[in-house]
């Protein structure tokens, strides 16, 4: 007889923010780990945390580290034994206590618009709004089209959907895999290629993080992809270059270059209006050398001053 949440064996409590989204993904991981484990129940605890009551520019008030503190406090003090991360906001460093002891599979990295206008930024007619959240999107829709207006938006998916529809914006760009995991690809939605606009480092990528030595830490070891955590590893180690902040008008995107387990890293780190930028790109046997190469490229092609302009 199958084992039922009455008949379990042991159970662990998985911390989550209340959005749609982040139950969706969360939920995605409790059904992996318990079939992975049988016996085992995973229990939902949604949190409100500061991100998601804070209004206005979230850099004001400690950026998108914000979305993961009271999540991070129920690890350290017990009344969480794992919690599962968007990676893009998760700060680069966190309490020493803690690990990510597992990221799943990559989904689709790519940002998408969502647009009744056009099927992408060219198309869109000139002087459209375009509705985005990240300074990273905004920055790279102006180096393609600075004559479009773009517009800042917050809140979950739907609230954003929502405000797209009833301004009548030229479009909304969000991440493609929030979207596929509220599956609401029944939407007009078109892929942005990565050539034109680079992913936030970790977009599409979830990190499930633990206490060091709890017993939820080897439970979760079975959904970590190698693949996913070589990318995560790289795209971090450039956020960690120019000061660790994840709320950067700043890009990178890592796969595998071949089949000889190469890496090929892409970053961009641009002023929010667009219109000073440094790119690089670079392969590494390991997410350390392609991190290391990118960075100096970029700093080669004028990364510190975009910084100064950015800081300033």
């Amino acid at each position: 007889m199958p084992t039922t949440k009455t008949d379990a064996i042991f159970r662990i409590r998985l911390g989550t923010r209340r959005s749609p989204l982040a139950l969706a993904q969360s939920g995605m991981v409790a059904r992996s780990l318990e079939a992975a484990h049988p016996g085992l129940d995973v229990e939902l605890v949604p949190i409100v945390t500061t991100g998601d009551v804070v209004t206005g520019d979230l850099a004001r008030f400690g950026g998108k580290g914000l979305f993961t503190k009271e999540l991070e406090g129920g690890l350290l003090d017990g009344s969480l034994d794992l919690a599962v991360h968007s990676l893009k906001d998760l700060p680069v460093t966190f309490p020493e206590e803690l690990i990510i002891a597992a990221h799943p599979q990559r989904a689709d990295a790519r940002d998408v618009l969502v647009s009744e206008d056009a099927e992408d930024l060219d198309g869109l007619p000139e002087g459209a709004i375009v509705l985005t959240g990240a300074l990273r999107r905004r920055a790279q829709i102006l180096m393609r089209r600075p004559d479009l207006r773009v517009e800042p938006i917050r809140g979950n998916v739907d609230t954003r959907l929502r405000k797209w529809r009833d301004t009548r914006a030229g479009g909304v760009i969000l991440a493609g895999a929030g979207l596929h995991r509220l599956a609401l690809l029944h939407l007009p939605v078109y892929p942005v290629p990565p050539e034109v606009m680079l992913p936030a480092p970790g977009q599409g990528t979830l990190a499930l993080q633990v206490r060091a030595g709890g017993m939820a830490a080897p439970l979760c070891k079975v959904l970590d992809d190698p693949d996913t955590a070589r990318s995560a590893e790289a795209e971090r180690r450039v956020v960690a270059a120019f000061g660790g902040d994840c709320s950067l008008p700043l890009g990178a995107w890592a796969r595998a270059d071949g089949g000889n387990g190469h890496l090929r890293l892409t970053a961009l780190l641009a002023t929010p209006d667009g219109r000073h930028s440094a790119r690089g790109e670079a392969v590494g046997a390991t997410p350390q050398e392609a991190a290391g190469a990118c960075v100096a490229a970029m700093r080669e092609n004028g990364a510190d001053e975009v910084l100064e302009r950015i800081r300033g």
